[in-house]
């Protein structure tokens, strides 16, 4: 019996003449299936099935019919796989049939993951809209910059008005908050017209505080053989696996299929507890890979703080294109700004050594032992592609899960992020930009929710522990100096200002970045698939600067000199071909010339070098 087989699909499905609902609900003793709408109230019996299923058909429901399950007579609960809530999680769930919409689109497969330039962004407060239809305006925008790639931040439907997504409970309904399951394949479909994929961050490790009723009906959904810091694990090794595995595995196809999403971003597998064969994740993969893959462009790319490379390489059915690279993030930020609370320790010994590591190996930490977590962390990752690692300087977490969500400019000088920005846009890694971080925008990103009562209460409370370690923060005024995650007026400081987008020093910024990504189109990437695995090298060139070659499959290489730190220094020669180099840095270097070279603070310069250029003292 194949996987799919053991599977039986969650949600409900459209018939000729009605719909058949189904639940996998083995703790209660009796379902009914209550539908409502304008003057009517049904409530029928369900069926149970094998396996602790329950089943009814309705003739002449359809789309836009609303029902719950009401669980022993007691209480009444959306559907876990619902398509859609238009009043909340707390309220009934809606049929929709997104078969319905005509996609002009339909032929699109998408882009190969090396032409991957991807932009995070969070719907709420990426236009004043908040909406699908708000993001869709932007579309243009996003093409000249030089995007290639929109993940969007998670959509499962979430309680209240304003969260980040990571707490959502109905991991198959778009929220509604941002507007209907149609308008986001309008969203989809729109971009693909303009040839920018489209990524979605997806949560399958754990279920939001609020609005989860699966442990009412499904208690063994959930397991205490593993601990998470949400409460108890969900069921993917016991004797729930089929029930649980097929929930999710259902909600990965459902986003790539029905959308039409280019790919999705698991988020924080090290927190998904499964000690079965196969693991989850590579049964996962393959399944998106037989059902999708032979056809599209299907990209699935984790978040990983364990740095598990395991999952980047095996079998090409079962494997993820690639993992975000914290790593890079960590060792940037080190260098550029000196912080050292919490993580950020573990980078601050050798911030540029660390760096250079993330760009020549892809991790920092290949098990060695990581302070901040109190073991060794990672395994060897040198041999797999520089297309497996995903750099960025900011995202949502390391912006927003800063106490007051400062960007990154706030904390580090023009001409520093400068440099960091050309390395991170013009090194052969994927890069990822954060909603605004490409005009350097005004406005934070600070942790927002809407919660309320005594759940509001433990998020502030929760938000205080959470940085009473940090130096910044340790006085008694520190609460006033955290946003309250609360108000809603912390939410609406997070709201992207387009109109400062092109003005004074923000255009500036805007057109650095449309600059560097027109040259990584031009000469980065059809170069991508000729870098060896495993035979990029690099050294150090004292305490701040390095350099990094590329090679390439048949001869030549791609060249980075950089000088993170504040005094010039002094280098031997700035070899091949000029791709790019920031102000001041001295034209390219002949092979003959024995003058050294000096790279000005704060400075980087690519190049390519053909095979006979290449020269042994580099």
């Amino acid at each position: 019996m194949t996987s799919e087989d053991r599977y039986a699909g969650w949600g409900p499905r459209l018939l000729p003449h009605g719909v058949e609902f189904r639940l996998w609900a083995p703790s209660a003793s009796r379902l009914e299936l209550v539908t409502e709408g304008p003057g009517a109230h049904e409530v029928r019996p369900m069926d149970p099935q094998e396996g602790g299923w329950w089943l009814t058909s309705v003739d002449g429901a359809g789309p836009g019919t609303l029902y719950r399950y009401r669980v022993d007579g007691r209480l009444d609960v959306p559907d876990p796989a619902s398509r859609f809530q238009p009043g909340d999680c707390h309220g009934p769930s809606q049929v929709v049939d997104t078969g319905a919409y005509a996609w002009r689109t339909a032929g699109w497969s998408g882009r190969p993951w090396r032409e991957a330039v991807i932009y995070e962004l969070h719907v709420g407060s990426f236009t004043p809209a908040g909406t699908y239809l708000g993001v869709m305006d932007a579309l243009d925008t996003l093409a000249e910059l030089g995007v290639t790639a929109i993940e969007l931040m998670p959509l499962a439907d979430f309680p209240g008005a304003r969260n980040w997504g990571y707490d959502g409970v109905l991991p198959f309904a778009p929220d509604h908050r941002y507007g209907t399951p149609f308008e986001l394949m309008e969203l989809i479909d729109a971009a693909h017209e303009r040839g920018l994929m489209m990524l979605l961050d997806v949560v399958y490790n754990h279920f939001g505080p609020d609005g989860n009723y699966l442990a009412a009906y499904a208690e063994p959904f959930f397991t205490d053989r593993h601990e998470t810091p949400w409460g108890d694990a969900i069921d993917f090794d016991g004797p729930s696996r089929d029930a649980t595995r097929g929930f999710f595995i259902d909600n990965a196809l459902y986003w790539l299929d029905e959308y039409r999403f280019d790919g999705l971003r698991l988020d924080a597998v090290h927190a998904i507890c499964d000690d079965s064969e196969p693991h989850i994740l590579p049964e996962l993969a393959s399944r998106v890979r037989d059902r999708l893959g032979r056809s599209r462009h299907v990209h699935l790319i984790l978040e990983n703080d364990a740095n598990e490379a395991r999952w980047l390489s095996g079998p090409a059915p079962e494997r993820y294109d690639a993992q975000w690279n914290d790593d890079f993030h960590h060792a940037a930020h080190v260098a550029v700004t000196g912080e050292s609370d919490s993580y950020y320790g573990d980078y601050t010994d050798a911030p540029v050594g660390h760096l250079l590591r993330t760009l020549t190996e892809g991790f920092a930490y290949q098990g060695e032992y990581s302070g901040h977590r109190g073991g060794p962390r990672g395994e060897p990752s040198a041999h797999l592609p520089v297309t497996a690692f995903v750099s960025f300087l900011q995202n949502h977490d390391q912006v927003g899960n800063r106490a007051a969500g400062e960007r990154l400019h706030e904390l580090t000088s023009s001409e520093a992020l400068t440099t960091a920005t050309a390395i991170l846009l013009l090194a052969p890694m994927p890069p990822l930009l954060f909603m605004g971080q490409e005009w350097c925008a005004s406005s934070r990103f600070p942790y927002f929710c809407d919660y309320e009562g005594d759940l509001a209460d433990a998020i502030r409370q929760g938000r205080m522990r959470e940085f009473e370690h940090f130096s910044a923060f340790s006085g008694s005024d520190a609460h006033q100096r955290i946003p309250d995650p609360i108000a809603p007026e912390t939410f609406a400081a997070a709201v992207l200002d387009w109109s400062e987008r092109l003005r004074g020093a923000h255009g500036r910024w805007w057109r650095l970045h449309r600059d560097l990504l027109a040259e990584r189109q031009q000469h980065v990437v059809p170069l991508i698939e000729r870098i060896v695995p495993g035979g990029s090298t690099g050294r150090l060139l004292g305490d701040a600067g390095l350099t990094v070659l590329w090679p390439f499959d048949g001869g030549g290489r791609y060249l980075l000199h950089a000088n993170l730190g504040g005094a010039p220094l002094s280098v031997s020669r700035l070899p091949g071909r000029r791709v790019y180099a920031t102000p001041g840095v001295p034209p390219a270097t002949p092979a003959s010339s024995a003058a050294p070279v000096v790279l000005p603070a704060w400075s980087a310069v690519f190049s390519l070098e053909a095979p006979d250029e290449e020269s042994a003292d580099d």
